[in-house]
């Protein structure tokens, strides 16, 4: 795992930090974390793909999906690794509104989220829907740096914070939770951190 930023402000807990997880620290900075090299995906080669199990049901090119309807959400997000960012401010495309312009229905309750590097991540449905995800396209009102997974990075802020996949080509719909990158090396299915479900015997 490629990792950086990781001087860059933390501080323990107070009584005060209601919002930090257990065993997760507050950090002032937003670390670098990635399973391999960066890709640096251009916009004009980007694109995001919808299936159902093989079968491709809608495509975006970069301008397609722009022209989505874009909300702002701002939210703290949790890392795997312990730290915790307060208060991060994403724009993009919701999940519910990717599908609404794809003239459809969940068929299934799982998705597998493919990036751009072969990363997967499995997400349920109903962790996507109803104004709880996005695919994110800028933060902070800029567009995401390639080592923040842009130009397009999944935002699921209520999970641990692998489940955000980088680089994001495409939302997978399959018929059980299949397990992504993460997953298939020991960490947990579902990845709560208010849970602590880091790993996969944490319950």
């Amino acid at each position: 795992m490629v990792t950086r930023g990781f001087s860059s402000g933390r501080r323990p807990p107070t009584d005060g930090d209601a919002r930090i997880p257990p065993g997760q620290y507050l950090e002032q900075g937003f670390p670098v974390l990635s399973a391999g090299p960066t890709p640096r995906v251009r916009t004009e080669d980007w694109s995001f793909t919808l299936k159902h199990g093989p079968r491709p049901i809608k495509k975006w090119n970069w301008a397609e999906f722009n022209a989505l309807p874009l909300t702002k959400m701002t939210r703290d997000i949790h890392c795997v690794t312990a730290w915790t960012k307060f208060d991060t401010p994403w724009q993009g495309v919701l999940v519910d509104d990717i599908l609404a312009d794809a003239g459809l229905e969940p068929p299934t309750g799982f998705t597998l989220a493919h990036a751009f590097d072969g990363y997967t991540t499995n997400v349920p449905v109903t962790d996507l829907t109803a104004g709880k995800a996005m695919v994110a396209l800028l933060y902070e009102g800029k567009p995401i740096t390639s080592d923040h997974g842009g130009p397009a990075r999944l935002l699921v802020p209520h999970l641990y914070f692998w489940k955000s996949a980088k680089w994001l080509n495409g939302l997978q719909f399959t018929t059980r939770d299949e397990p992504g990158f993460w997953e298939l090396r020991g960490y947990h299915i579902y990845g709560d951190p208010w849970r602590e479900q880091r790993y996969t015997d944490d319950p």
